[in-house]
C-alpha cells in the first residue's frame, strides 16, 4: 500500500463526516492556535465552552498579550496544565512585538514561538495558511501506525519524525489543512484511542495493513508510562465568618502561581488540624470533616481528605502567606485549580465555566 492511496478516500470521507466545531467555522490563525493548545490533554467536548469564553474575552493576539496573568489563569481554570496558557501569553507578547500582532505564515517562525511544537506549528500553518506541512498528533500517529502496520514505538522522537515525513510527502497541495484535519478526525472518531477500532466505518479499511494482518488492536506500540507518584494531602477550608483562607503557590513547579486552599502533606486527624491552626495563632471554634477526593496530574496523583474549620480572632494569626477573601472574589480574581474542585462547593465558589 502506498500512502498516497489514502488521500482521495480520506478527503471524501472528511467532507461528509467532519464535526462542526467552532474553530473550524472561523479558522483564523489565532483561533486555530487557541483551539490546538486547549485540545492538548483535553477532550473536544470539554474544550468547546472554554474556547468560546476565552476567544470572546480575548479575541486577538493583542488582548492575550496584555491580559493580567490572574485573569488569564482564571479563564483557563478547569482546563489544567496551566503552563500551556502561560506560554501562549509569552508567544502572544512576542508576536505583538515582532510580527505586528499576527501569527507568522511560516512554519519555522511558528515553531520558534514559546509553547509551539511541531504539531501545533503544522496545524496553524496548514489549516490557517494552507501551507503543505504535516500536523502529526497522537491520533495521526495511531492512524499511520495501523495503516502501515508499523511496530515502532511512537513515543520515540525518531519514529514521530519519520511519520511526519511520511505524512508530509503525501499532503495534497490544494487541501493541506483539510487533509491534516481529516487524519486527526479519523483517529478521533474511527481509529479511536480507547476501545475497539471502528474498522467497519473506516474509509481506509481496504488499504490498512494492520487490518489485513489482524493486528489493529496491537498497534500503535508505546513504551509503558512510569507509575504516578502518590501523595496524601489534607485540605483545609478555613473560614472566618463569610471569608475563606487561600494562599498562592510558588511561581515554579506544579500549579505554579495558582491560588489554593491551605493544605499539608499526609492525612491529619481532627486534633492534628486543630493543633496546626493553633500553631498559626488561629482560634478554631468548629471543625467538620469532608469527604475524600482524588486528583490525577500527569506524573503525580493526589489523594486528599478535607476539613472545614471555623476560626475567630484573625488579628493575632501567624499566616502571612494566607489571605482571607470573600468566596465570590474567586469568580474573577483568584484562579483555583481543578484539583480542589471537590471542596470549592462548600463555599458556593464559582469555578471553571461557572464563572462568567
Amino acid at each position: 500500500m502506498e500512502l498516497t492511496d489514502i488521500v482521495k478516500p480520506l478527503l471524501t470521507w472528511y467532507d461528509g463526516n467532519a464535526r462542526i466545531l467552532p474553530w473550524r467555522e472561523d479558522a483564523s490563525p489565532y483561533r486555530v492556535w487557541v483551539s490546538e493548545i486547549m485540545l492538548q490533554q483535553t477532550r473536544v467536548e470539554a474544550v468547546k465552552p472554554y474556547f468560546e469564553r476565552f476567544t470572546r474575552e480575548l479575541p486577538d493576539i493583542q488582548a492575550l498579550a496584555q491580559v493580567p496573568e490572574d485573569r488569564l489563569l482564571k479563564l483557563w481554570e478547569g482546563l489544567g496544565y496551566y503552563n500551556r496558557v502561560r506560554n501562549m501569553q509569552k508567544a502572544a507578547q512576542k508576536v505583538a512585538q515582532e510580527f505586528a500582532g499576527e501569527l507568522p505564515a511560516d512554519y519555522e517562525q511558528l515553531l520558534a514561538l514559546p509553547g509551539i511544537g511541531s504539531y501545533t506549528a503544522g496545524a496553524i500553518a496548514s489549516i490557517a495558511y494552507q501551507i503543505c506541512v504535516p500536523a502529526v498528533d497522537g491520533n495521526v500517529l495511531r492512524v499511520v501506525s495501523r495503516l502501515t502496520a508499523s511496530r515502532d514505538d511512537i513515543l520515540k522522537q525518531s519514529v514521530k519524525k519519520r511519520m511526519e515525513q511520511l505524512v508530509g510527502a503525501v499532503i495534497p497541495a490544494e487541501r493541506p489543512g483539510a487533509f491534516n484535519q481529516a487524519l486527526m478526525e479519523l483517529g478521533a472518531m474511527v481509529c479511536v484511542p480507547n476501545g475497539m477500532a471502528r474498522c467497519d466505518g473506516c474509509p481506509l479499511r481496504e488499504l490498512c495493513e494492520a487490518r489485513k494482518q489482524g493486528i489493529v488492536m496491537e498497534l500503535p506500540r508505546k513504551t509503558p508510562k512510569k507509575a504516578r507518584r502518590l501523595e496524601d494531602r489534607t485540605v483545609l477550608v478555613v473560614r472566618d465568618g463569610d471569608k475563606v483562607a487561600i494562599h498562592r503557590r510558588p511561581g515554579k513547579g506544579l500549579l505554579a502561581g495558582m491560588y489554593e486552599f491551605p493544605n499539608v502533606e499526609g492525612f491529619l486527624t481532627d486534633d492534628e488540624v486543630l493543633a496546626f491552626l493553633k500553631g498559626r495563632k488561629l482560634s478554631p471554634i468548629r471543625i467538620q470533616k469532608l469527604e475524600p477526593s482524588k486528583h490525577i496530574f500527569s506524573h503525580i496523583e493526589w489523594h486528599m481528605i478535607g476539613y472545614v474549620v471555623r476560626v475567630e480572632e484573625l488579628e493575632e494569626m501567624d499566616a502571612s502567606d494566607w489571605i482571607f477573601i470573600e468566596p465570590q472574589d474567586t469568580g474573577r480574581d483568584y484562579p483555583i485549580p481543578a484539583a480542589f474542585g471537590a471542596y470549592t462547593k462548600y463555599l458556593n465558589i464559582k469555578w471553571g465555566l461557572d464563572n462568567n
